[in-house]
């Protein structure tokens, strides 16, 4: 089956279809998870609790926008809600020592990065770092919306983001010394 015709499908309760468009988006929506969750078992509960989600809310898909983006959006709210009850945030006020400037370095020492290795740098990020960085470098969300979906001001997503970056970059220049 393809896009609508799929979609009407699952919204029909089809079992079938549903598992196709698990098949379809469940990697996917795993690498999504994984980038806000480090732990491989917390992010199969997000991709699970995902998917219930994604069924039970079917209906209120339009087919105005893209379906890709509908369902991301789903998975990525599944996560922010998962960390708002951990308070992710919290921990970060004890890397304040990142705070200094970090010396620049070859821009081709990301570039020989494989993304799997970056993707880990990323992971092992504070989950306040994470989760802003992931937010704001890879979603496209501004600090405004961010600062929406997190409760928290402005300024805070900024310095979160901002952190997030110079440990990558700490990081990144550690692994080519």
């Amino acid at each position: 089956m393809e896009g609508q015709q799929l979609i009407d499908e699952c919204k029909k309760g089809n079992r079938l279809a549903q598992k196709e468009l698990y098949d379809k988006y469940a990697r996917k929506m795993m690498g999504v998870c994984l980038r806000y969750v480090s732990d491989r078992e917390t992010a199969r509960d997000l991709l699970q609790d995902g998917f219930v989600k994604v069924f039970t809310s079917l209906d209120t898909y339009t087919g105005s926008g893209v379906f890709d983006a509908w369902i991301r959006k789903i998975f990525v709210n599944g996560a922010l809600e998962y960390l708002r009850r951990g308070d992710v945030l919290r921990e970060a006020s004890d890397w304040d020592s990142i705070a200094e400037p970090v010396e620049s370095f070859s821009a081709s020492a990301v570039s020989e990065l494989s993304a799997a290795e970056l993707m880990k740098l990323v992971q092992e990020l504070p989950a306040g770092f994470r989760t802003v960085f992931n937010l704001f470098a890879i979603e496209g969300y501004s600090h405004r919306e961010i600062a929406e979906m997190m409760n928290i001001t402005e300024s805070t997503s900024r310095s979160q983001y901002t952190r997030a970056r110079q440990l990558l970059q700490k990081r990144v220049k550690e692994l080519f010394r």
